[in-house]
């Protein structure tokens, strides 16, 4: 996208990594290494930024940071990148979002209200005001998301919303689907469990989910 100055990936170890997107002017069709992984780690997310943007990541036991996109320095593309959220023992990164700073970018600043979209495995889902989560340093453990217990199971997604997504869909891992308008997805607190959003039958769990 035009204005756009940086890569920005995320691991599942909770590592975050910036890389001009010039350096990826040149793509072989071998591919070009994007960021050396650490054994047992992988890419989640890998989205654009501006150089003044806001980042909010998000892991499965529910909890989230939100820091300056200025606290990762820019590196080459065969660096390892740095710590992003501290994950606990057991603990993983699903998610992350840009908060873009200025108008005209893809969630540009408007009116209505901003909120983060958490999605748990057992179905449960809620939206919070992003105003709740406070900008903190870069590598912190974060504040908690959702109340993560074993009624919902695991936080399998997370979006920011603008204000103007009209549709949840959820797709479970036996191929259930289900289409929800976002509006019945009720606006509550950070340390709650979330209601109710897809019924699932007895050994299923939510796969996936995106936002129209």
């Amino acid at each position: 996208e035009s204005g756009a100055k940086h890569l920005v990936i995320v691991t599942k170890n909770g590592i975050i990594k910036k890389t001009a997107l010039e350096d990826f002017e040149n793509v072989r069709k071998s591919g070009l290494i994007a960021i050396t992984l650490k054994k047992g780690d992988m890419v989640r997310r890998v989205d654009k930024s501006f150089g003044d943007d806001e980042i909010i990541l998000v892991t499965k036991k529910g909890q989230s940071i939100r820091f300056k996109e200025k606290d990762i320095r820019p590196m080459g593309r065969t660096a390892a990148g740095v710590k992003g959220i501290n994950l606990k023992k057991g603990d993983e990164l699903i998610g992350m979002d840009i908060i873009y700073s200025s108008v005209g970018r893809s969630n540009e600043k408007s009116n209505k209200p901003h909120h983060l979209l958490v999605l748990s495995e057992n179905g449960y889902g809620k939206r919070t005001d992003l105003k709740e989560y406070r900008l903190q340093s870069r590598g912190g453990s974060g504040i908690k998301t959702a109340n993560v217990t074993s009624k919902t199971g695991e936080i399998r997604a997370s979006k920011v919303l603008l204000g103007d997504e009209e549709n949840l869909i959820v797709v479970s891992r036996k191929g259930q689907i289900i289409r929800t308008d976002i509006n019945t997805i009720p606006v509550i607190s950070r340390s709650t469990q979330g209601v109710r959003v897809m019924r699932l039958d007895q050994g299923d769990k939510v796969a996936s989910a995106a936002i129209i």
